[in-house]
């Protein structure tokens, strides 16, 4: 099978898990993050997700045109207020990792 890795667009996979009765508050917090991300020029998929096996487990599937225009996301002011001041309120544990695409 022929495939290529898209070296230039970058996919982040955000995973989250809730404090204990956080989970509602950890979904709105996150959701109130999707409007504004997702009018960045640079944004090409924003999507907030909960997990099927775990209550307290939500992710963000991010896609972003470069790795500049992802640096630029993480650098805005509501992302690092809710990963300073918002998260540690709501979260257990969380794991981001960042990915190229595989395209078959």
């Amino acid at each position: 099978m022929d495939y290529k890795i898209n070296t230039l667009q970058l996919v982040c996979v955000a995973q989250f898990t809730a404090k204990a009765g956080k989970r509602e508050e950890l979904v709105a917090a996150l959701a109130a993050l999707i409007p504004d991300t997702r009018r960045e020029s640079g944004c090409i998929r924003y999507e907030l997700n909960v997990s099927l096996d775990d209550d307290n487990k939500v992710a963000f599937v991010e896609k972003f045109v470069d790795r500049e225009a992802f640096d630029k996301h993480c650098a805005k002011d509501a992302i690092q207020d809710y990963f300073h001041n918002v998260m540690p309120e709501l979260v257990e544990s969380h794991h981001v990792e960042v990915f190229n695409q595989v395209i078959a």
